[in-house]
């Protein structure tokens, strides 16, 4: 078995996504909050549909990281079904080490679904029962990158943290789900505690600190820092991202990209994991904040969160060419 510098752990899924034609949003006066609203009762037409199997925050993940030439595994879960299959074959194509999949009889593969409109969209989600049993490692990985489970893995996540313990050379990141915020941090303490790297948005890291003040960047990363990440990432969309090590706070703005998004499923899984991986190759902090807005501009021009995730030889070539203005900066 080849050893493996990046292991993601989280749930894999179906997803096809469905592009509306008619529908409107509503926005609160005041608030970041929106609805999609259609007709109710009634027959309404969509552009097209497209599927993708082997998606999920942790799937995008592991991707992302072989793509940029890691040898990257997956550990999740799937039924034998013929999305199984397709899951495991679409990972084996990206070159993703499967040693540590589980396919389990008589369970179904989670299947969700994909409300696109403009480019926004909104997940209908439905997680399986599985077994969830840490690994038995064969070798080491260097990182271990855990992101959404479901909402019954409360002792699944215990015994992470054990395997952890037992591995105190491994690394993580922790790119939490929407599960693993409603856990709060007690509850997940230990995994807060034994955390390399930590990556939220900002909405996330005011619900994991329980504030509403989302305007205070250093706030808000000191406040993850002190549950015990070395390295706290917080992203806020168009407007960039911010990062604190334990003694210098940064900023890396979007990557300049004329385009508008075309779909923006995928844009955050694509920006941590790759900060991780560039991490995982030995650049340090400041050189990996420049990698991860790179990959997300590249996603969100295609659909779904894998289709415009870029090898390392690709990223490379966009990082050459950025302008003087495209640098980390002191926050």
């Amino acid at each position: 078995m080849t050893q493996i510098d990046f292991l993601a752990i989280g749930d894999i899924v179906c997803e096809p996504f469905i592009r509306l034609k008619e529908a409107e949003v509503h926005c609160e006066k005041g608030a970041n909050k929106c609805g999609i609203c259609m007709s109710w009762g009634d027959k309404i037409p969509y552009d097209y549909a497209v599927y993708m199997p082997a998606v999920g925050n942790s799937a995008n993940a592991a991707v992302s990281a072989a793509r940029l030439g890691l040898n990257a595994g997956l550990r999740a879960y799937v039924g034998n079904d013929r999305y199984g299959e397709e899951c495991m074959e679409r990972l084996t194509e990206e070159k993703v080490d499967t040693t540590y999949m589980v396919t389990e009889t008589g369970k179904n593969t989670n299947y969700h679904y994909v409300l696109w409109y403009q480019s926004e969209r909104t997940i209908l989600v439905k997680h399986e029962n599985f077994s969830y049993t840490v690994p038995k490692l064969r070798n080491i990985p260097k990182w271990i990158y855990l992101s959404s489970l479901a909402d019954h893995t409360l002792p699944y996540h215990m015994e992470l943290s054990k395997l952890l313990d037992e591995h105190p050379e491994i690394k993580l990141a922790f790119q939490p789900g929407t599960f693993q915020m409603s856990l709060g941090v007690e509850a997940l303490k230990s995994l807060y505690e034994r955390c390399e790297f930590f990556v939220c948005n900002k909405e996330e890291a005011g619900r994991i600190l329980g504030t509403d003040n989302l305007e205070d960047p250093r706030g808000l990363l000191v406040g993850i820092s002190k549950l015990g990440p070395k390295i706290v990432v917080v992203t806020d969309g168009t407007k960039g991202a911010y990062a604190f090590d334990g003694s210098r706070f940064m900023y890396v703005p979007m990557y300049p990209d004329t385009r508008g998004p075309f779909e923006r499923t995928g844009a955050g899984d694509a920006f941590a994991s790759t900060v991780v991986a560039a991490l995982s190759l030995g650049e340090p902090l400041e050189k990996a904040l420049l990698w991860g807005p790179i990959n997300s501009m590249s996603v969100v021009q295609q659909v779904g969160a894998q289709a415009g995730l870029l090898t390392r030889e690709e990223l490379l070539d966009f990082l050459n060419k950025a302008p003087s203005s495209y640098v980390v900066r002191d926050l």
